[in-house]
């Protein structure tokens, strides 16, 4: 066993960033992923991440093997899990991917072994899904072998806070494991959070995402009761944040999208129902973020028809594909559900990202921003880009909504 080595199971925007910093404090990486575009990028020392440059991991490409041969990791000292943990059809957690991993882990395991969930879940998965899958190897866990959740905290696009320097909580199945996890994390992370559990570490990710989710439902349950009032929401949350203490400032949107805030409320919602216990609260803060995209669609449907247009036929300009501004992620974006319903409607729908290029399952590819915008018969802000210059389009398009708030000083343009 390669003393100091980190193995790392997915590599994706959890992953990659992980094996990056481990090798740049000087550890020896291993990176399994399923995709072999992935591993053939990441020996290249090409990202394809957005938070990594192709030149910071160029710069440490001796130090990161990337491979899709589960038997590497029976060479490492710590394995580190990171991935997806998506829902199913039935918005259920669909653990697929963590149960693929963690039979690949439990098949190459190792005694003295450090091995680490980071994937976002619901309390329990650690001791009751991924312990008794490792221990399959003959070895026990926080006896032969340590095991301990810590939560990812990755937001895409972010530069003020990264891993260095966001707080890290970790949670060990032992004392023993929750130390031997701090020791590791501390080579990439200058604040440590330790929790008395795996369960409550679990539940600490949870619970951020949920308060992000239940605080933009709030505000957008809002934004639609402030249209039917006539009142500015925008002003209205402006104001409210003058106030220094005993309120977070929220704004109102599209509706959630990302990895994160769209799925894990979900995920405990379906533990909360496992113990008889129902998540009201919660589930409603899902239901109004998930009517959103639908909102916006009427919102749309009413500007056209207060200009004299249908929607069928009319040429409509879609700015941002992607969840969020200066990122190029579209999961769980709600500018595709919008799509797909204005298409469904019959509008000539198109689009401009700077950051996605293409849509398949809408078969669309972002146009360029000037000639789309001279053939805009309404444009609709979803997603506003820093690379995109709002009010330029409010002055060029003869009608403009915008779930944003970005062109709030552009008289005649239609708000959130």
């Amino acid at each position: 066993m390669d003393n100091g080595s980190i193995g790392i199971v997915g590599l994706g925007y959890v992953g990659l960033p992980l094996a990056v910093a481990f090798a740049e404090a000087g550890a020896s990486v291993v990176g399994l992923d399923v995709s072999e575009q992935a591993v053939a990028a990441v020996n290249a020392g090409d990202s394809y991440i957005e938070d990594i440059t192709s030149d910071r991991l160029a710069a440490v490409r001796d130090r990161i093997r990337a491979t899709t041969d589960a038997a590497a990791l029976a060479g490492v000292e710590t394995v580190i899990i990171c991935v997806p943990t998506p829902l199913s059809a039935q918005r259920e957690p669909d653990l697929g991917p963590l149960l693929s991993a963690a039979h690949a882990v439990g098949d190459n395991l190792q005694a003295a072994q450090l091995v680490v969930l980071e994937s976002t879940t619901y309390p329990g998965t650690t001791r009751e899904q991924l312990v008794p899958i490792l221990e399959e190897s003959g070895l026990t866990a926080g006896e032969d072998f340590n095991v301990a959740f810590s939560p990812e905290r990755v937001d895409p696009g972010r530069t003020d806070y990264t891993l260095r320097t966001t707080p890290k909580v970790v949670g060990g199945l032992t004392d023993a494991c929750r130390e031997r996890a701090l020791e590791l994390y501390g080579r990439v992370c200058d604040h440590l959070v330790p929790v008395s559990s795996p369960e409550a570490a679990e539940l600490e990710k949870l619970l951020e995402n949920i308060f992000r989710s239940v605080n933009i439902a709030l505000v957008n349950e809002l934004a639609m009761l402030c249209d039917r009032l006539g009142i500015d929401i925008w002003e209205v949350v402006d104001a409210a944040s003058t106030k220094p203490y005993g309120f977070m400032r929220f704004d109102p949107g599209p509706g959630m999208g990302g990895h994160c805030l769209p799925v894990d409320p979900f995920y405990l919602s379906w533990k909360a129902r496992e113990v008889g216990f129902a998540t009201e609260f919660i589930e409603l803060a899902g239901k109004v973020n998930q009517h959103m995209p639908e909102y916006c669609v009427e919102r749309v449907i009413r500007a056209l028809n207060e200009a004299g247009k249908p929607v069928k036929d009319t040429r409509v300009l879609l700015l941002g594909i992607s969840y969020k501004a200066g990122v190029g992620d579209m999961r769980e974006s709600p500018a595709i559900k919008i799509a797909e319903m204005l298409v469904s409607l019959g509008a000539d729908l198109v689009y401009h990202d700077p950051y996605i290029p293409a849509v398949p399952s809408l078969g669309l590819q972002s146009g360029d921003l000037d000639e789309e915008l001279d053939a805009a018969e309404i444009a609709v802000i979803v997603t506003a880009h820093p690379d995109v210059d709002h009010e330029d389009v409010a002055a060029r398009v003869p009608l403009l909504v915008d779930f944003r708030g970005v062109t709030r000083s552009v008289p005649g343009a239609v708000q959130l």
